[in-house]
C-alpha cells in the first residue's frame, strides 16, 4: 500500500462499516469461515454489528427443533438488544417465542411463518413487542382472538400484519369473522393487512375497511365467502388496492406489497381487475466465543468442503475443535 493512498485495509475498517459488509455472506460463511480469517473480522462477527437483521427462514427449513433453539439464542444474544428485523420460521415451542419477546425492544420487522406457537404466549408476551411495525403469523395455526387482540392493544406502532392460511390448516376452523372483528377493533393504523384463506365474509371484510382509514393493501386470496364490488370499491374506498378472493395461474405484477412481503409462493389477482439470533467480545483480544464457533460448526451438515486458513495464532486452539490445520 502507497503511502497516501485512499485505500485502506479490510481489517481497518470500523466494525459497524465491516459488519454491513459481511452480513451480505451466507450465513454457514459469516458463522464458520469468517471469524477465522482475522481478528477484526472475528470481532465484527462476535459483536452485534452483523445482527442487527437476521434473517434463517430458509435455513429453518431444514433444521431440527433443537438446533433452530440454539441458533436464536446464539443469533439474537450476539444483537445485545439491536435486534432491528427478525425473520424466522417454524418456532415450534412457547419459550423460544419468550425468548424472542425478552430482546424484542428494538425489533421493527418479525416474520414468524409456520410456527407453533400458542395464542396464550402471544397474548402474554404481546407487550414486548411495542416498536413493532411489520409483523408475519401467517401459517401459525394456533393464533386467535386473544392473541391479536393483545398484539392490537400493545403494538401501537403496526401498520402491517400478515396472517395468511393455508386450505389445509384451516378445514377445522368454520369461521374467523371473530378475528377479523378484533383486527377491525385494535388495529386502526393498518395500511397493509393479508388474509389469505380465511374464512370471513363480507361484512368482516366492511368492517375492516371502515376502521382501518389508512389501509392501502388487502390482500383477500381465496376468502371464497367475500363479495365486492368493484364500483363500491373504487366509490368507497379507492386508495386501497384489493387482491382476491379468486387466485389465478399466472404473473401479476404485485405493486405496493413487494417492500414489506414475501409472496414468492403465490399467485396474485387485482380485485380491482374483476367484477364481481453468547455475549460479544469486549475487545480486550479474548476468544470468549471461539465455543461458539464449534457449535455452530455441528449445524450444518457437512456436505460442503470449505477450505479453511487461519489467522493470528489460532491454529492450536481449532484443531482442539476437530478442524484441519492450516494449509
Amino acid at each position: 500500500m502507497e503511502e497516501g493512498s485512499d485505500f485502506h485495509h479490510w481489517d481497518e475498517l470500523i466494525p459497524d462499516a465491516l459488519g454491513l459488509i459481511i452480513k451480505k455472506l451466507p450465513l454457514q460463511q459469516i458463522l464458520t469461515v469468517i471469524p477465522r480469517v482475522c481478528k477484526s473480522w472475528s470481532k465484527a462477527v462476535q459483536g452485534p454489528y452483523c445482527w442487527q437483521e437476521i434473517d434463517i427462514s430458509e435455513w429453518c427449513s431444514e433444521s431440527q427443533p433443537d438446533q433452530l433453539d440454539r441458533m436464536l439464542r446464539l443469533l439474537i444474544t450476539r444483537s445485545c438488544g439491536s435486534l432491528r428485523k427478525l425473520h424466522v420460521s417454524c418456532v415450534n415451542n412457547d419459550h423460544m417465542f419468550s425468548f424472542i419477546a425478552e430482546h424484542a425492544s428494538s425489533l421493527q420487522t418479525l416474520k414468524l411463518r409456520r410456527s407453533e406457537i400458542s395464542d396464550s404466549i402471544v397474548a402474554q408476551m404481546a407487550v414486548k413487542f411495542a416498536a413493532i411495525s411489520y409483523l408475519d403469523l401467517s401459517y401459525c395455526r394456533q393464533i386467535g382472538t386473544h392473541a391479536l387482540e393483545a398484539i392490537g392493544k400493545n403494538c401501537k406502532s403496526l401498520v402491517a400484519l400478515s396472517w395468511n392460511m393455508h386450505p389445509i390448516d384451516i378445514e377445522d376452523r368454520p369461521s374467523h369473522v371473530e378475528e377479523a372483528h378484533t383486527i377491525a377493533n385494535t388495529m386502526p393504523k393498518l395500511k397493509e393487512l393479508e388474509l389469505a384463506y380465511l374464512h370471513i365474509n363480507t361484512g368482516s371484510v366492511l368492517e375492516i375497511l371502515s376502521s382501518c382509514p389508512d389501509l392501502e393493501a388487502l390482500d383477500l386470496r381465496g376468502c371464497w365467502d367475500v363479495k365486492l364490488e368493484k364500483k363500491f370499491l373504487e366509490e368507497k374506498h379507492p386508495k386501497v388496492r384489493v387482491l382476491g378472493p379468486h387466485v389465478v395461474m399466472g404473473f401479476l405484477e404485485r405493486g405496493y406489497f413487494d417492500y414489506c412481503s414475501d409472496f414468492s409462493d403465490d399467485y396474485w389477482m387485482d380485485y380491482s381487475d374483476d367484477d364481481s439470533f453468547d455475549n460479544y467480545s469486549d475487545g480486550n483480544g479474548d476468544d470468549e466465543d471461539d465455543n461458539d464457533v464449534e457449535s455452530f460448526d455441528e449445524m450444518w451438515n457437512g456436505e460442503e468442503l470449505l477450505e479453511l486458513r487461519f489467522y493470528g495464532g489460532m491454529e492450536e486452539d481449532l484443531q482442539a475443535f476437530g478442524w484441519p490445520p492450516s494449509p
